[in-house]
């Protein structure tokens, strides 16, 4: 599948596969205090550190550079490369922790939803390589989950985003102490696709999709077992969701 409809599932899957799902329910929530002490390079500008001639890691004043410039420029090449040198960067732990506490992961999630696809696969890199950190995880959960739902709401999207190769443990997202943020809009991924699927009319006809595949996952029968049980969960808001999706198991 090709051009931009292919290229929205295509990101999906990566994203889906690319450990931001993994260990939420090991998450921690509190965030590290305190300065760093980190040697100063010789000042550059923003735009500088992104033309490809810079080979140093960056340290957090240049990082605060870059993530400024990303969040006010709407020059679409300048965020493109701006979106490199930050994922490149992320791939070092140490700037890791240093671009979620800049504020980092929400300015490069919302690039995910960027009309420029070139844009938008730059930013799932960057957000890939974040997602290697455990604290990063929780808050790239929420970008991820931004897009799906948008796919999830496009009856033309359906079919290629079910085809998307996720691992197992996204089920791990319907356990019932995951954050209700996060439940709820797993559980109106799960409503939207169903209902995508019927005005498609896929559920009748059942196309074929592989073991591994974000269909196989939501329509077996742990999936179902997981949801079933969030008809006890805690939360009003959760379980009044829940009770709407059961009749659809």
């Amino acid at each position: 599948m090709g051009g931009p409809r292919g290229a929205g599932w295509v990101a999906a899957g990566l994203l889906l596969g690319a450990g931001a799902c993994y260990c939420i329910y090991r998450l921690t929530r509190g965030r590290r205090q305190g300065d760093r002490e980190l040697g100063m390079r010789p000042s550059k500008s923003a735009e500088d550190l992104t033309d490809g001639s810079y080979d140093d890691v960056l340290n957090a004043a240049q990082l605060q550079k870059l993530l400024y410039l990303l969040e006010s420029t709407e020059d679409p090449v300048i965020i493109e490369r701006a979106l490199i040198t930050l994922g490149n960067n992320a791939a070092f732990s140490v700037n890791q922790a240093i671009i979620r506490e800049l504020g980092g992961i929400p300015i490069v999630g919302n690039k995910i939803n960027h009309s420029n696809q070139s844009i938008k696969e730059k930013a799932l890199n960057a957000l890939n390589n974040l997602s290697v950190n455990v604290e990063n995880q929780i808050k790239i959960k929420v970008q991820v989950l931004k897009l799906l739902l948008n796919l999830s709401e496009n009856p033309a999207m359906t079919e290629g985003l079910l085809h998307a190769q996720v691992d197992s443990s996204f089920l791990s997202l319907y356990d019932s102490h995951v954050a209700k943020e996060i439940l709820l809009r797993v559980l109106t991924l799960f409503q939207n696709i169903n209902n995508c699927l019927k005005i498609e009319g896929h559920l009748a006809v059942q196309p074929t999709f592989t073991e591994g595949s974000l269909f196989f996952l939501l329509h077996g029968e742990e999936c179902a077992q997981k949801i079933k049980a969030l008809v006890d969960h805690h939360d009003a808001e959760v379980k009044e969701k829940v009770l709407t999706i059961i009749p659809k198991i």
